[in-house]
């Protein structure tokens, strides 16, 4: 009887513990984020320290999904008010059919609104290849976006200065 009495003790004294609970979104790398996601923040972060400038997602408070957009022709959007979270989101039907480097270039193009506060950039070369991640779609130029030319364009995205 005195043993199981002591057990009963130790395991009460064991379970009290004074370290604080750590809630589970805290440890999360990106909490607020779809974790599908994740690999492009990480990517995003690591490609413009490469460049010399440091970006942490989570204290610019930017949140992402993966949803349908009902807005034909668009693949995703930043969304930004005053002190509300930043929030990226890609559509879903383009996420399922898109390749890992078109799905990289759609969420680095929204980081790039949404973390470096870059507007769009419409410049073109003279055969018609747009200039930057950041064009919007909307005019004539073509995107030449591949594994060749994907240092031109994120040295392109992380050197200019937003204007939002």
């Amino acid at each position: 009887m005195t043993r199981l009495l002591l057990l009963a003790l130790l395991i009460t004294i064991g379970s009290c513990n004074e370290d604080p609970i750590v809630e589970e979104e805290q440890m999360l790398p990106y909490p607020g984020v779809d974790d599908r996601l994740w690999p492009y923040f990480e990517r995003f972060e690591l490609e413009g320290e490469q460049r010399g400038i440091t970006l942490n997602l989570n204290t610019l408070n930017i949140q992402g999904r993966i949803e349908s957009i009902d807005e034909e022709h668009i693949a995703g959007t930043c969304q930004f008010r005053g002190t509300s979270p930043r929030l990226v989101t890609i559509d879903s039907e383009f996420w399922n059919r898109s390749s890992d480097l078109f799905r990289e270039f759609i969420v680095f193009h929204e980081l790039g609104h949404c973390a470096l506060r870059r507007d769009h950039d419409e410049s073109a070369s003279s055969s018609g290849v747009c200039l930057s991640i950041m064009r919007s779609g909307t005019t004539d130029c073509f995107d030449q976006y591949s594994v060749n030319t994907r240092a031109y364009y994120l040295d392109e995205l992380f050197s200019k200065k937003g204007g939002i």
